[in-house]
């Protein structure tokens, strides 16, 4: 929630409380929400993005544009070269590029991009826990 003026601040978002039989927060506006993180979540939400990063979330080394090609499957160097571009000009990766032959570009995360990384490795967590548990259920029925 912000106030009226120059001095606008931003609400922390509240804990979540757990009454036994669901999780919710409370205290903020959807709305505003919604609003405030518009621009983050349309980035991060772009087809290859969680792609470009996920290779950084496993890796403290600087990852290079040639392991991002290898890698992503499926996605054309146009998208990858403005994928990588926009994730730069949003604060999320540092380019780095070498004065070599042939060419040599590093991307790695800057403190900002830690931070969303280090958000992505809980939802990874959270996939690989419930994809394991959906690819163990068997279904079986019986004639009668």
């Amino acid at each position: 929630m912000e106030t009226k003026g120059n001095n606008a601040k931003r609400r922390e978002l509240p804990l979540y409380k757990d009454d036994g039989c669901s999780i919710f927060f409370e205290g903020y506006n959807p709305s505003s929400l919604m609003a405030e993180t518009a621009k983050l979540r349309n980035l991060i939400t772009k087809r290859g993005t969680l792609e470009i990063l996920i290779p950084l979330c496993c890796s403290t080394n600087p990852v290079r544009y040639k392991k991002f090609r290898e890698t992503l499957k499926g996605i054309s160097s146009k998208t990858l070269v403005y994928r990588l571009q926009e994730l730069e000009k949003g604060g999320i990766l540092e380019r780095h590029s070498y004065n070599e032959i042939p060419p040599r570009v590093e991307y790695r995360l800057t403190p900002k991009g830690q931070e969303l990384v280090e958000s992505i490795i809980g939802l990874l967590q959270w996939m690989r826990k419930w994809s394991k548990v959906g690819a163990t259920v068997t279904i079986t029925t019986t004639r009668h």
